[in-house]
């Protein structure tokens, strides 16, 4: 009797701070060059009679920048009449007062190595859901490790990269992994990364230069921490592990790569690891009964696969062209001066491609990207066992759309939101989670899809005609 009692104290305990909730949404870091790109995607859908986004508040350092930001991004109509909050990272009584007004928050305030701890810390305290659009594993190593248990004990959830990095990549690889069909099955799926434009050349801004620069400077740490973490079971993959070249010509497709060190491999590895462990997946918050079931039948058909991510060229000197620049970025991240160095003066040593001013609004609606997932594997997996058994089957699916930075992150961000907000019973109850456990089963594929971002079947082959 007294369990009960104290069930029905903290449920209304519960229903009491959501009630306090003004806002469904916070953007935080609104004025920043990513914020107003999210603010503009997040106007499409607000107060549309079928969308679950109702409220939001814009947030960060200066109100004027905000507001400047929401004229930009409501253009040309008049911005519509949305509150604005001062908030700052290095005031942790103003980040607690935010969250506790919003029901999810989108924290666009990089780089996240630096300033994304005490959003999290915030969010966690507040019982409030977090988004955000990092890339950089460290920062999400440090945060699964810190900070899951306590969001579990708060009941709310943290997934990062739910932008660029790294929803085209796990839902990706969940889209082709569920084409093995029955006794079918994949060895491996390579993502071919390749990034075009009309105006000649991709620019991005400091704030996403900065990022790469902290991430790879951190590349050490990564490790450490992955190897502190409580190892998960590697999921079970047919076959052995596959062979990779320093570059790749990948004939099907038409292009050369390199591998592409990123938040995406690390993730899709950890999705399909949590997947062992949970194979029907995480159970919602409070699903019901035939939600339960759709829920299983869909985690049912993911198939684990060995996974990378490869940036593409058209040509060779291309791809040859882009492992000197890692390697270059690889040296000057290396030490303090260095980073200092290239972060001063970007636009010297990318030429051109980062910009502190960022790309113009004609490069980015310019800019569109493509990413093929080529899986091979084996029509049967009975065929393992055979002696000198070779990967028989190739299937190659593709998720293309326009500007990875600044309109696919902002969809994918937004998208990720109005799931939370609208299927939150359906969802884990809480924790710190890659977006690809927490969103696979979800609606958010069909959501991308009708948001720009198209996902094909373009072949399916026997490797030995």
């Amino acid at each position: 009797m007294d369990g009960v009692v104290a069930a029905t104290a903290m449920s209304m305990v519960e229903v009491a701070a959501e009630s306090r909730r003004i806002y469904d949404v916070v953007i935080f870091g609104a004025s920043g060059f990513t914020g107003k790109y999210v603010i503009r995607e997040a106007l499409k859908h607000l107060s549309v009679p079928s969308s679950p986004l109702k409220t939001i508040a814009l947030a960060g350092r200066s109100k004027s920048k905000i507001s400047s930001a929401l004229q930009w991004a409501a253009s040309p109509s008049t911005p519509p009449s949305i509150p604005i909050i001062q908030a700052d990272v290095l005031s942790r009584s103003s980040l607690v007062v935010l969250c506790r007004q919003t029901r999810v928050l989108l924290n666009c305030v990089g780089p996240y190595q630096q300033y994304g701890e005490p959003v999290v810390s915030a969010c966690v305290e507040s019982g409030t859901d977090y988004l955000d659009i990092t890339g950089e594993p460290d920062f999400m190593e440090k945060i699964e490790m810190d900070y899951h248990a306590k969001a579990v004990e708060a009941g709310c959830l943290v997934v990062s990269a739910c932008g660029f990095d790294s929803i085209p990549a796990e839902i990706g690889a969940i889209f082709n992994s569920r084409q093995w069909e029955g006794v079918s099955a994949p060895n491996k799926i390579n993502a071919y990364l390749k990034i075009e434009s009309d105006k000649g050349r991709v620019v991005g801004n400091i704030g996403t230069f900065a990022s790469v620069v902290h991430g790879v400077a951190n590349s050490k740490k990564i490790q450490g921490s992955q190897q502190s973490l409580a190892r998960r079971d590697d999921p079970m993959i047919p076959g052995g592990l596959p062979e990779e070249a320093i570059i790749d010509h990948q004939k099907d497709v038409g292009v050369w790569a390199v591998k592409l060190p990123s938040a995406d491999a690390i993730l899709v590895q950890k999705t399909l690891s949590i997947l062992k462990e949970n194979p029907t997946g995480l159970v919602g918050d409070k699903e019901s009964e035939e939600e339960c079931m759709k829920r299983e039948r869909f985690w049912s058909t993911v198939k684990p696969a060995h996974f990378s991510v490869k940036l593409s060229s058209k040509s060779l000197l291309g791809t040859v062209l882009n492992i000197i620049f890692g390697m270059l970025l690889l040296l000057f991240s290396s030490f303090s001066l260095g980073r200092w160095l290239i972060l001063k003066y970007p636009e010297v040593f990318t030429l051109g491609a980062f910009r502190k001013t960022g790309p113009t609004e004609e490069e980015v609606m310019g800019t569109s990207f493509k990413m093929w997932f080529v899986g091979e594997g084996y029509s049967d997996v009975a065929l393992v066992a055979q002696p000198d058994s070779k990967l028989d089957t190739q299937i190659i699916t593709r998720i293309s759309g326009p500007d990875l930075g600044y309109m696919t992150t902002p969809i994918a961000l937004i998208q990720c939101a109005l799931v939370m907000l609208g299927d939150r019973t359906k969802l884990p109850k809480a924790g710190v989670y890659p977006p690809g456990i927490v969103f696979g089963a979800s609606d958010l594929q069909k959501r991308l899809e009708e948001n720009g971002i198209s996902f094909d079947v373009i072949s399916r082959k026997s490797l030995f005609p």
